[in-house]
């Protein structure tokens, strides 16, 4: 999602690209689900050398970006995970980082951003919750202050890499009559907390639901204060929705060339069947769809890695047309494959996988088709 324009880029983007190919691939990406796993930990940790995990830290807290957006850069990468659905909790550990570094006071974090950076450590954003849409603005966790710090009580669901991280970043509501919404750093060891595995379409996307019941921590805990708490869960909404479209549209733009490719091996009554009109027009609505898709994950990058007052709607618009599109252009390259397309042994299911989860985490498109609207209702109003 950002210009490969200076050779700082150009070598990023090609080191990115080989160290997928050959520590990701799709044969690896079979491997881990054969053997039960979601991710190696040691491949996690030479990722975060590549500087992963420290594009959106800036230097004086350890981190830095290739180009002066790390939003962009990461964007970069995460278009590159969906070539090959690589696994890896990029997500949830970049999200975290965003809300250490984003906060009032980062220093008092500085601890464990140094951990994310190296990759030892794993973490995840703990918001979403059972039976709930995305509401990441309303939790039903609760932490009520005590004398020594906070007790956290409640359930998360949803949670990727919950089993694999040693700390989760909790929404909770808090405060006089819980009028507060804050976050909260909580070791997953703590007394108290349990982790639940729960089942994901994916191979290797691993999730969790976790409980918390009298968990206590420290002040220290606390990310951020009541006033500013909002709108860094507000971007970190968005920096997960524009991820995971630009990794949404580093699938599209490999499914749409290997099947493109395929039809024009494929021969049928001594002609490729990327001749034959049905299947030109098809092509032309997929080309269309993964412009378009490209098209808006690109403004919406753009916007947030600006810190745009419209990020938000622009993130929405991303993730309402990319989650919509998505399957659909899979699935229409499933069909174009015939037979052999919903075989176990090809590699289109792993591409669809992907995509039908992606298209219901941070939001549906239907959840973002009604803020788009009311977005759009609200300017109306205001003229």
């Amino acid at each position: 999602m950002t210009a490969v324009d200076s050779p700082e880029k150009i070598l990023f983007a090609s080191t990115t690209q080989a160290f997928l190919h050959k520590e990701a691939s799709l044969r690896r990406v079979r491997e881990l689900h054969a053997a039960g796993e979601s991710f190696d930990p040691q491949w996690w940790r030479r990722a975060a050398e590549l500087g992963w995990t420290a594009l959106l830290v800036p230097e004086d807290l350890g981190g830095g970006s290739v180009s002066v957006s790390g939003v962009e850069d990461l964007a970069m990468v995460a278009e590159q995970l969906g070539k090959t659905v690589a696994p890896g909790p990029l997500y949830p550990v970049s999200v975290v980082l965003a809300a250490l570094v984003d906060c009032a006071d980062p220093q008092a974090h500085a601890g464990t951003i140094e951990s994310l950076i190296s990759g030892e450590t794993v973490a995840s954003w703990a918001v979403a919750e059972p039976g709930r849409g995305w509401a990441p603005l309303d939790p039903s966790v609760t932490a009520t202050r005590t004398e020594t710090g906070f007790r956290i009580d409640g359930t998360k669901d949803r949670v990727e890499a919950g089993a694999e991280s040693a700390v989760l970043l909790v929404a909770a509501r808090c405060g006089p009559h819980a009028s507060e919404i804050r976050q909260f750093l909580v070791p997953t060891d703590a007394p108290g907390v349990r982790i639940e595995p729960q089942q994901s379409v994916d191979l290797v996307k691993r999730y969790a639901r976790v409980h918390f019941d009298g968990v206590t921590v420290e002040p220290s805990a606390v990310v951020g204060g009541a006033a500013e708490t909002p709108a860094l869960i507000d971007r970190q909404g968005q920096l997960a929705q524009v991820l995971q479209c630009a990794e949404v549209v580093g699938i599209l733009q490999t499914v749409f060339d290997f099947t493109a490719a395929w039809a024009l091996d494929r021969h049928t009554f001594g002609r490729p069947l990327a001749s034959y009109q049905a299947l030109k027009h098809g092509f032309a609505d997929m080309k269309l769809w993964l412009e378009a898709s490209r098209a808006t994950t690109a403004a919406a990058v753009a916007d947030v890695a600006a810190r745009s007052p419209a990020a938000g709607l622009s993130a929405s618009i991303a993730k309402s047309y990319v989650g919509e599109m998505a399957g659909r252009m899979v699935q229409a390259c499933v069909q174009m494959h015939g037979g052999i397309g919903v075989t176990w042994e090809h590699d289109l299911h792993l591409y669809l996988r992907r995509v039908t989860l992606y298209r219901s985490m941070f939001g549906t498109p239907e959840e973002h088709n009604l803020r788009v609207y009311e977005s759009e209702k609200a300017g109306r109003s205001a003229r």
